[in-house]
C-alpha cells in the first residue's frame, strides 16, 4: 500500500512539473509575441498597411566624428529632426540653407536617420550611419521644382504648407514669383520714390488665392554701396 501511494505521488509530481513547465512555455511564448517587432501587416484595430508607393525615399548619408558634412539646400531650412543623439546638426553660422551635420561620439553601431523641412515647403529625409572617412563631405540637394527637369523630381509630392501662407503651396508661391520677376513687366507706371539717390519703384500687383504679389524695384545711384537686407510693409492712413 505504501508502495502504491509513493507511486502516486511521484506522478503526482511529474504532472505538476510538466503543468509548470507549459505554463511557463505559454508565457515565454506570449512575451516574446508582445516583444516581437511588428512586420506592419496587422495592428489592433482596423488598419491597412502602407504600399512602398506611400514611402518618401532616404538619402543615404555618411557622418564621422572628427569633419563635419555640409548640406546645402535650395531654399532656407525651417525644421530640422535627428533620429538620434548619436547625431549632432546645427544651422551653419550667417546661411540659412546649409546644415552642418557630424557624429556625436566615436564608431556608433545603429543606424540613425534625419529630416529636413525648407522654406519652399520640400521635405528631405536621410538615412545616416558612421563611416571613418565619409567621402561626400560637401552636398548640394537639388532643387527638384525649378531645374527644369521634370524626371528628376521624387516621388514624394505632397505638398508641405506653412502658416503664413495659408491654403497655398510654398512651391506654387515661389513659381509665382520667379515668373513675375522673370517677366518683368510694367503694369503700373505712377507710384514711386526717389531720394538721396535711390529710387524705388512699384511696376505691378498681382493676386492669386488669396494672397498679393508686389512687384518692386529698387535702384541705387548713390555713392553708398548696400545690400538689401529685407523690405516691410505697413498699412498707412491717407487723409
Amino acid at each position: 500500500m505504501k508502495q502504491i501511494l509513493f507511486a502516486l505521488a511521484i506522478i503526482g509530481c511529474v504532472f505538476t512539473a510538466n503543468a509548470q513547465d507549459v505554463e511557463k512555455q505559454s508565457v515565454e511564448k506570449q512575451q516574446t509575441a508582445n516583444i516581437s517587432p511588428s512586420t506592419g501587416d496587422y495592428f489592433d484595430g482596423l488598419t491597412r498597411p502602407l504600399t512602398f508607393n506611400r514611402m518618401i525615399p532616404p538619402y543615404a548619408l555618411e557622418v564621422t566624428f572628427s569633419k563635419t558634412v555640409h548640406i546645402i539646400f535650395p531654399s532656407a531650412i525651417r525644421y530640422v529632426d535627428l533620429g538620434s543623439a548619436d547625431l549632432l546638426a546645427a544651422k551653419a553660422a550667417g546661411a540659412e540653407n546649409v546644415l552642418r551635420v557630424k557624429a556625436a561620439l566615436r564608431d556608433f553601431s545603429r543606424e540613425s536617420n534625419l529630416a529636413v523641412i525648407t522654406d519652399d515647403g520640400a521635405y528631405y529625409t536621410f538615412n545616416v550611419k558612421y563611416a571613418d572617412e565619409p567621402v561626400k563631405l560637401s552636398v548640394e540637394m537639388t532643387d527638384f521644382i525649378h531645374d527644369g527637369e521634370a524626371v528628376n523630381r521624387p516621388n514624394n509630392a505632397m505638398e508641405i504648407y506653412m502658416r503664413e501662407l495659408g491654403s497655398e503651396s510654398p512651391l506654387l508661391v515661389k513659381l509665382i514669383m520667379k515668373s513675375i520677376y522673370k517677366n518683368d513687366d510694367r503694369e503700373i507706371k505712377h507710384i514711386g520714390s526717389k531720394r538721396f539717390g535711390i529710387q524705388y519703384t512699384l511696376k505691378g500687383i498681382y493676386t492669386h488665392n488669396g494672397l498679393l504679389y508686389f512687384h518692386m524695384q529698387l535702384k541705387n545711384s548713390s555713392n553708398v554701396p548696400f545690400d538689401v537686407d529685407f523690405i516691410t510693409c505697413a498699412p498707412v492712413k491717407v487723409s
